[in-house]
């Protein structure tokens, strides 16, 4: 009698596991996706980043150029960080949407 009742118990969470899996695979490849902008010294440098935390761009302005190299290399490093850290902020957005709320990581592998 008590393994029937748990049967159903276990093919839901079973359904609902599964139904995670999709939405945060969902959820991922929305985040790859994502391109953000990040900036340094009042718009002097701006670096984009895409979803996979690669550099698509890096425009330095006509201003920044007339610095030195260190100043340059160190406006170049505050944008990526600066983009990074808005990508880090987007994506967790997507991965709460994905899980309704719950914090999982971006990682998460399922087993099945």
């Amino acid at each position: 009698m008590l393994r029937r009742i748990m049967m159903p118990d276990f093919t839901d969470m079973l359904s609902k596991a599964k139904e995670m899996q999709t939405k945060m695979k969902d959820a991922q490849d929305a985040i790859k996706n994502i391109e953000v902008e990040g900036e340094a010294g009042g718009n002097l440098v701006k670096v984009i980043l895409t979803g996979d935390y690669e550099i698509k761009a890096i425009n330095v302005s006509e201003e920044a150029k007339k610095e030195t190299a260190e100043i340059i290399n160190d406006l170049i490093i505050a944008a990526y960080n600066n983009a990074k850290e808005k990508l880090k902020k987007k994506s967790a957005e997507e991965l709460s949407k994905a899980t309704g709320g719950m914090n999982l990581p971006f990682d998460l592998k399922f087993p099945f």
